[in-house]
């Protein structure tokens, strides 16, 4: 994959004097607050999509949202990715087999996807209700490994520990820890730009979980199933979508995931407790 990242000149966050009350006391004085800048996603010179995010890890992001939209099929059909600084935000030129391109057109999507939206610019109700085949695993994850992960998350989002304003998605490995993380605005680009890391530095998608600092909307669980990840950990709640979609896929979703506490809702044979499993 041919990459050619340019200086984007965007910063994640910025800083602002605010002035800042407790009680009928306040001062003023520096705040950190996170940036979120409209990228758009242009395909062999057509524009597809503008997502409001954090200008941080964009080439990731753009072959994460590539294959979780089912865009292109496997990384190595993102031929190009080149990344231009705007006056007005971020262009990313994305370059892939004319065959996929093609199929695009089916998609009609070329909105603006919002900070909170996972299925801003979907026309149809085909498209946005895309079905993941079944999760194939045996992920065992012992309870101890979600925990201390869920410990050691805060100590990870280091934008969010400035702003406090951003999602995070880490990959964690039982018996390892948190491997990497990733930070965004938008729970669903943190969550593209995580896959798109794993998806380049070939990871075994299988061998994993993600947990996820927002609840588990049904695009946060349709985007891990689509790569093949086995479990699915949100600190708040799963909707009714999700939940359904989890099931149908395979895929063990986790909920309201803080600290020593959390709420199995579908395929709980994954996790154990003292190698017996839940």
């Amino acid at each position: 994959m041919d990459e050619v990242i340019l200086d984007l000149g965007w910063p994640s966050y910025q800083e602002v004097t605010v002035d800042r009350w407790k009680g009928i006391q306040h001062t003023s004085e520096l705040d950190y607050i996170a940036e979120e800048v409209p990228i758009s996603l242009i395909y062999n010179g057509m524009p597809h999509v503008v997502m409001l995010a954090t200008p941080t890890n964009l080439e990731e992001f753009a072959l994460g949202f590539s294959i979780t939209e089912g865009i292109i099929k496997n990384p190595i059909e993102m031929l190009s990715t080149r990344v231009y600084n705007r006056s007005n935000g971020i262009e990313v030129h994305i370059k892939i087999p004319e065959e996929r391109f093609q199929c695009m057109a089916d998609k009609g999507r070329n909105l603006t996807g919002r900070t909170g939206c996972g299925l801003c610019g979907a026309s149809t109700l085909k498209q946005a209700i895309r079905k993941p085949g079944e999760v194939i695993g045996d992920l065992s994850v012992k309870s101890s490994d979600l925990n201390k992960a869920l410990i050691e998350l805060n100590n990870y989002q280091k934008l969010n520990g400035i702003t406090g304003a951003v999602h995070a998605a880490a990959w964690v490995i039982p018996g390892e820890g948190i491997i990497d993380i990733r930070e965004d605005v938008g729970r669903h680009n943190a969550l593209d730009k995580l896959i798109g890391f794993l998806l380049r530095t070939e990871k075994d998608l299988a061998n994993g979980f993600v947990v996820v600092t927002s609840r588990a909307s049904f695009e946060m669980v349709q985007k891990t199933a689509w790569v093949g990840i086995n479990l699915l950990a949100a600190i708040s709640a799963p909707t009714g979508l999700a939940i359904r979609l989890a099931k149908e896929t395979n895929l063990t979703l986790i909920g309201f995931a803080r600290g020593d506490q959390h709420v199995v809702y579908t395929h709980p044979h994954r996790l154990t407790h003292n190698n017996t499993v839940l």
